[in-house]
């Protein structure tokens, strides 16, 4: 029997482990694993047709998406110039001209004398309440933070004591009293101090919204057009990728979107060019020359309550220097605007049916101008009776060429809103429909372009 070394008793030598196995890393999670995923789907042909086929389908959303949005804020903006901001603009012109001929109107009737005729006293009463009912649909359709708000505030506040005021001078003229004049006087004080300046800034508040909304109408769809080129370049490079890989010319799908992507292009554009083109005619040839006939009328309307108050004041009210009747002094300065005027319309006017009364219009104005000078004549003579026949008489009198002004004036500012209109309604018509037609026929692109990549992929399968 063996023994062991040293006399001991032999003992077993512990089990040797093995090392634990070697675990390949876990796959990451999170943004982490999307990338690593990522990255290893770009390594493989269908990885890469599945990435590039969904960023053309995304570009085509988004295409139409931005497109729509676009397109329906200047379909917006047309509409508010056709069906807000313009009427506006045409209301607070009206309540001008209604309140200067209601004091063109009292004057009239204050000359004739103690019996105010029954027309004359009828168109006053009109004048005052379509200025009435304009200003309350203005206040009713204007924010109460702007300026139109405070103007319109401020006329509403300042016509009750302007009619007041002629109430007085009537009251007083029909007992023959001399205070009437001064009634009127200052009636027309408060007329062209406080009520007319208000109107002016009402109008010119609201014309300066409608030119706002002809600008967000007109401007370039940037945001569309880039994406929409993108699309369809990315449209296009696809489609040639596959034809150098496959050798293959058409893929359904992506012909199909192409398509897709070229009619909402083409639609944006040319619907955008004409709707440009239809509301810049209707600024042009349409609301520019609305503007420039109203402010001839205003000034027609001015210049005949001068003519009639110089007679009323009988050289009581002077200039500064006191050298001049203040108003026919003021006479002259209107009718000199008022000539200017219809030579501004008149080369604004584009067809026989817009120019025609205009150069009547300054046919009368020669006439009455010459009357005028008559009259003062007679006036200066010592005839006031003589006088005051010419200027407010049936026959060859300057009431009857302001009557033939106004008319013509009226005349060609109905032609000139129907031409403002007609383009406008135009340009905002050619805008119709694209928002929604840009968004369905993008949203079908990308479905095409998503079924021609997809069939492509099927074939790695």
């Amino acid at each position: 029997m063996v023994q062991p070394p040293n006399g001991g008793t032999a003992q077993a030598s512990p089990p040797v482990q093995a090392p634990p196995p070697v675990r390949p890393p876990a796959p990451g999670n999170g943004r982490a694993g999307s990338r690593s995923r990522l990255r290893a789907a770009a390594t493989t042909e269908p990885g890469r047709l599945w990435i590039i086929g969904s960023v053309v389908a995304a570009l085509l959303v988004a295409f139409g998406a931005v497109t729509a949005v676009e397109i329906s804020d200047r379909a917006a903006a047309a509409d508010d110039v056709v069906n807000h901001s313009q009427p506006l603009s045409a209301d607070a012109a009206n309540i001008y001209r209604s309140l200067a001929d209601a004091d063109t109107a009292a004057a009239s009737g204050f000359l004739a004398g103690t019996q105010e005729p029954a027309d004359v006293r009828a168109r006053y009463d009109r004048d005052i309440s379509t200025a009435s009912r304009l200003l309350v649909k203005a206040a009713a359709n204007t924010d109460r933070s702007t300026d139109s708000a405070r103007q319109i505030a401020r006329i509403n506040e300042q016509l009750p004591r302007y009619t007041g005021l002629i109430e007085r001078a009537r009251a007083a003229n029909r007992q023959g009293l001399p205070l009437g004049g001064a009634y009127l006087r200052y009636a027309n004080e408060q007329m062209n101090t406080q009520l007319l300046p208000a109107a002016e800034k009402l109008y010119e508040a609201e014309t300066g919204r409608l030119y706002d909304d002809y600008d967000s109408a007109t401007v370039w769809p940037y945001f569309g057009t880039v994406v929409g080129v993108l699309a369809l370049g990315g449209l296009l490079w696809i489609q040639r990728r596959n034809f150098l890989r496959t050798n293959r010319v058409f893929n359904h799908g992506l012909v199909a979107a192409s398509a897709a992507a070229v009619v909402v292009l083409l639609w944006t554009v040319a619907g955008h060019l004409v709707a440009d083109a239809d509301l810049r005619d209707s600024r042009a040839n349409g609301q520019e020359s609305l503007k420039v006939l109203n402010d001839a009328r205003i000034s027609s309307l001015k210049a005949r309550s001068n003519e009639n108050l110089t007679l009323v004041a009988r050289g009581a009210v002077l200039t500064k220097d006191g050298k001049h009747d203040q108003y026919e002094f003021d006479y002259a300065k209107e009718m000199a605007s008022l000539v200017s005027g219809l030579n501004r319309a008149k080369a604004l006017a584009d067809d026989t049916a817009g120019s025609t009364p205009v150069r009547n219009a300054v046919k009368d104005v020669g006439i009455w101008k010459g009357r005028h000078a008559t009259a003062r004549h007679t006036d200066d003579s010592g005839d006031y009776n003589g006088a005051l026949a010419e200027v407010i008489g049936t026959t060859n009198s300057t009431g009857q060429c302001f009557d033939q002004v106004d008319k013509a004036l009226e005349q060609a500012l109905t032609h000139e809103q129907n031409e403002f209109t007609g383009a406008a309604s135009d340009g905002r018509g050619a805008l119709t429909g694209l928002p929604v037609g840009a968004a369905v026929l993008a949203a079908l692109g990308a479905a095409a372009a998503g079924l021609g990549v997809s069939r492509r992929l099927s074939e790695y399968r």
